[in-house]
């Protein structure tokens, strides 16, 4: 019986972890970047999801109501009955909004609502990363209830 050694030294090369950690220092630098910017997408698609939120919560209101809340009675008409104002007749037990909270937006800022709107029977918007109306850039630019499709 003849016994053959094996030579069974299995592992890497420091050459081959090199080249690993060199391609996987090339795509953080490539993929980095476009990561870090996503936070802020999401921040902007998670204001639209709750733009529509409140709009289906406030139709609710007007098909119970006859009439959307004033921009006095504001959003918290969603939540609790409106004592001002015209006071809606049959209010929704529990309110409009699951969570039985007005959420800010992404930014914790206030949502603005006006009722009568300027672009539709109400408007509601968020101003974004900085906070106030208009701003310039992607971050920054409003997000309104007539331009969301």
């Amino acid at each position: 019986m003849v016994h053959k050694e094996k030579n069974d030294n299995r592992g890497f090369t420091l050459i081959e972890l090199m080249v690993v950690v060199i391609i996987l220092g090339i795509l953080a630098l490539y993929i980095g970047p476009k990561i870090m910017g996503e936070p802020e997408r999401a921040k902007r698609v998670k204001a639209k999801m709750d733009i529509a939120t409140f709009e289906t919560a406030l139709k609710m209101y007007k098909l119970d109501n006859g009439v959307y809340p004033s921009t006095e009675q504001g959003l918290a008409a969603l939540i609790e009955k409106p004592e001002t104002g015209v006071i809606p007749k049959r209010w929704r037990e529990g309110g409009y909004l699951e969570k039985h909270k007005i959420l800010k937006d992404p930014w914790r800022n206030d949502f603005v609502y006006i009722s009568p709107g300027v672009h539709s029977d109400f408007d509601l918007i968020s101003y974004g990363t900085d906070g106030v109306p208009g701003g310039e850039g992607e971050n920054n630019k409003d997000i309104n209830n007539w331009d969301i499709e």
